[in-house]
């Protein structure tokens, strides 16, 4: 009988991991940590390459760096069978077909790539090939929504082949993509992958969990006869191609992690709407200490004026970034003495700039600031929260400076929770919740806060 194969995936972002659990996230991708991976007991692993944060010339670089130490760790592990994906957005904003392509290049030569973007717990189904997202109830196709209109990565097509040939600048015809459609896929398709060939790009419908692991357990029966296969797809799919169990600990229960029953930190970086409006639920929870940080303080000059924006003006000295930064840890000292959960928050203010470049330098700026907020924390709070995808993946990989993390599950639909190592030098066995921007309701974060401060 042949074994299931490995599923390796390459995550743009962290929170790719948003529906599965007992398996490993690696921030590094040297040759030994991939073979960590790759000889873990779990059917699958992520690769954290956080490449949506990237230009497309590095994303590219990335991609194929991860290759290639990946074709070395796979001959050293033996391993045969394995199922490649590059999971992205579930409003199919990322760097398609660079990645792919690149995977292809490396790792290849693939039989067939599929685009599977459904992703259930964010409201996001494909049907007849077009890709909706549920906005107040109604399904809505994407290019009608906000993520359509993204300044890197916008897109005019919700009928996924129209959006192929556009991403792909018309290499790949619309008329040339193969089509899974839901009456097929609950049917069954086996006979249909078996006879893939060439990279072949196919798009997949789903409504529901059950049609995907239908269309999983297909893929899985060919991939075990030498079929080999490439995914772009956000979380839902990996779901049924990793065939878990239940978690250990129910989404509820999870205060069980909290370290010694303690108060936590909550670190807050993303600026979208929905963020908003659940941290504003947050600060209004009893436990919780509101702590805003000035971004603007970074922007003024020595002799005090703001710089309003204005990209021809230096950031702030390190005097004053030191005073933001002590003035801050003060208050979140304070709160955690008085057995509250600091809440670190940067201001809501749109700031404007003259140039993108200085845009990006700020933002760093504001990303480096947080972190070295989240190394100063006290060291035995009981848990983190990390909102924001690009804040949890610099609070995975610069903050607490993690090679490895176990995911232990969801706290929430699409919010997961992973565990520092029983070695970490300064937060061992810390629970931490990665929170995408935009999961959950308004009262999403505060319910997250609430389910993990029950004291033990």
């Amino acid at each position: 009988m042949s074994t299931r194969p490995k599923i390796i995936v390459l995550d743009d972002d962290p929170t790719g991991s948003q529906t599965v659990h007992s398996c490993l996230l690696l921030m590094r991708w040297d040759v030994e940590t991939l073979r960590i991976g790759l000889a873990d007991e779990a059917p699958i692993f992520f690769i954290l390459t956080n490449t949506r944060a990237l230009t497309p010339d590095r994303a590219a670089s990335v991609t194929r760096e991860v290759c290639q130490n990946l074709k070395a760790a796979i001959a050293l592990e033996k391993i045969q069978d394995f199922l490649v994906v590059s999971r992205s957005d579930s409003t199919l904003r990322g760097h398609y077909p660079i990645e792919t392509d690149a995977i292809a290049e490396e790792l290849g030569p693939f039989d067939a790539h599929f685009l599977v973007p459904a992703f259930f717990e964010g409201g996001r189904t494909t049907r007849d090939s077009i890709h909706y997202l549920k906005v107040n109830g109604v399904d809505t196709p994407v290019h009608q929504t906000e993520f359509a209109k993204d300044s890197v990565f916008g897109y005019q097509h919700s009928y996924l082949p129209d959006y192929v040939e556009e991403k792909t600048q018309g290499r790949i015809q619309a008329a040339q993509v193969e089509r899974f459609l839901l009456a097929e896929i609950r049917a069954g398709v086996g006979d249909r992958l078996m006879n893939l060939h060439n990279n072949q790009c196919c798009v997949v419908d789903a409504e529901t969990q059950d049609d995907l692991n239908r269309f999983a357990a297909d893929v899985i029966t060919a991939a075990s006869t030498g079929k080999r296969f490439l995914f772009r797809s956000a979380a839902s799919v990996l779901t049924a191609l990793a065939q878990l169990p239940k978690q250990p600990i129910a989404p509820d229960e999870m205060a069980q992690y909290v370290r010694a029953g303690k108060p936590g930190a909550v670190i807050v970086g993303s600026h979208v709407k929905k963020t908003t409006e659940q941290l504003q639920t947050l600060l209004q929870t009893p436990g919780t200490v509101g702590i805003e940080i000035e971004v603007s303080r970074l922007l003024k000059a020595d002799d005090g004026r703001p710089l309003a924006g204005n990209s021809k003006r230096p950031l702030a000295g390190n005097s004053k970034r030191s005073a933001l930064l002590t003035d801050t840890l003060e208050k979140v000292n304070a709160a955690h003495n008085a057995d509250k959960t600091p809440v670190i928050f940067t201001s809501r203010q749109e700031l404007t700039f003259d140039t993108v470049q200085t845009r990006l330098d700020f933002g760093e700026a504001i990303s480096d600031l947080l972190m070295e907020v989240l190394r100063s924390l006290p060291s035995d709070i009981g848990f983190l929260i990390s909102k924001g995808g690009i804040t949890s993946n610099d609070t995975l990989s610069k903050g607490l400076a993690l090679r490895t993390a176990n995911l232990l599950g969801q706290v929430l639909a699409g919010v997961s929770m992973v565990r520092t190592p029983a070695d970490h030098p300064d937060f061992p066995n810390l629970p931490v919740v990665l929170f995408p921007g935009n999961v959950g309701d308004a009262n999403a974060l505060a319910t997250v806060y609430q389910r993990l401060s029950k004291h033990v």
